[in-house]
């Protein structure tokens, strides 16, 4: 079987290709003994609409898909319906056409006789290394439905953590985006009256009007200028950060920045936590789930911090001392991991660590947008005021001379 990866090598460097293994396992085994560490293998299908001789993948879809099926899964196999009649139930009912062709891949080779987490590895890009290995080890263990549910559960608390993030962060940034276009629509339509009237009144302009007056005349007459390099600027940008140098250098900025960067280390935590107990409740081997959820990591600071735990744990030490000697990881969730360690109890520790880490950062995510919000209004206030006085206070200063010049 031929699969394509993505993943990074020993340099930190993005690398992908192709490689000839036996499942999925093999080739993140092959892989690795190459010194890459990948974050996507996708094996290539053959699809009822391409063309004979050619391949395409099926493309993957967003998680909120991939919960619903979860948790539709779980409901039905519950009540004794067999795998494939509940993807057929859940293939019928897809208005997604892309989605509709997954679960439709994933029915039929369940008929042929794969297993269901076998089928989902055909399509690694929707159905990520958790996700398989769970269901993996709900058809081992013959608690599938429990097993779905849990994932289900799994997903919407992903779904919900970076829906509060995007909600904290959409009103500012919405805020700041029209202010600044009203801005510079105002000096480049706005001033130039102004520059007219004080011409005709001959008043001597203040610093700061002159200063403004100044800026509006560049925009007004270098904007064919301005505005490609603007946009080429940020089309640089966007693809500096989608290489594998752009997207370390995203990682160490959201973990080291004074303020944000706690934030973000929690929510990673709260993740890491979370999908570690869940693997190791599943009777996931411990090595196992220390290289599933790396994989499901994407800071490559915690990703490396998990290799460094799996470099711990086969030299027979403790997770604890490995996490301990990282700053990502607070010394009380360090201290409650090693207690688990010792009372033999390291998945419920690791879930209830999860669940509280959850429960803080919603606070901190709803106290964090209500103090962006009078921050960012008051520096539009200040901002506002600097251009509306920088305009009126040369025809205050006319009024004043007018005034006391008068007999």
């Amino acid at each position: 079987m031929k699969f394509t990866y993505q993943g990074y090598d020993k340099a930190g460097a993005e690398t992908k290709g192709s490689i000839e293994a036996n499942d999925e396992g093999d080739a993140t085994q092959k892989l690795q003994k190459r010194g890459v560490f990948p974050t996507s293998i996708v094996e290539f299908t053959e699809t009822e609409s391409a063309p004979a001789g050619k391949r395409r993948l099926l493309g993957s879809v967003g998680p909120k898909h991939v919960a619903m099926m979860a948790r539709e899964l779980s409901v039905l196999v519950s009540t004794g319906t067999t795998v494939v009649d509940s993807l057929g139930a859940i293939e019928r009912q897809a208005t997604d056409e892309k989605w509709r062709r997954i679960v439709h891949d994933v029915r039929t080779r369940v008929e042929e006789g794969m297993t269901l987490h076998e089928a989902l590895g055909v399509h690694s890009g929707t159905f990520d290394a958790v996700f398989r290995s769970l269901v993996a080890a709900g058809e081992s263990s013959g608690n599938l439905d429990e097993m779905l549910g849990r994932l289900a559960r799994l997903t919407r608390r992903q779904m919900a953590a970076r829906a509060s993030v995007i909600g904290a962060m959409i009103y500012p940034v919405l805020l700041i985006t029209v202010a600044s276009v009203v801005l510079v629509m105002m000096m480049i339509f706005v001033l130039p009256r102004f520059e007219g009237l004080f011409e005709t009144l001959g008043a001597e302009l203040p610093p700061t009007t002159k200063l403004l007056m100044g800026v509006s005349a560049v925009l007004r007459g270098y904007w064919w200028v301005i505005l490609p390099v603007v946009l080429a600027l940020a089309g640089c940008g966007a693809f500096y950060l989608r290489t594998a140098g752009g997207v370390r250098f995203r990682g160490t900025f959201a973990v080291r920045s004074p303020q944000f960067g706690k934030i973000v280390r929690s929510l990673s935590t709260a993740r890491l936590t979370r999908l570690l107990g869940m693997l190791l409740d599943s009777k996931v081997p411990m090595i196992d789930a220390l290289t599933l959820t790396r994989q499901s990591m994407s800071n490559h600071h915690y990703s490396d911090l998990l290799a460094k735990a799996e470099e711990a744990v086969t030299r027979g030490e403790s997770i604890s001392d490995a996490f301990a000697r990282s700053a990502l990881i607070t010394p009380s969730t360090c201290e409650a991991i090693r207690n688990g360690e010792q009372s033999g109890r390291l998945s419920v520790v690791l879930v209830s660590v999860a669940e509280y880490l959850d429960e803080e950062n919603d606070a901190t995510m709803r106290s964090l947008g209500s103090v962006i919000e009078p921050l960012i209004m008051i520096l539009l206030g200040v901002v506002v005021g600097f251009v509306a006085v920088s305009m009126f206070l040369p025809l205050f200063d006319l009024t004043a001379s007018a005034g006391g010049g008068a007999p």
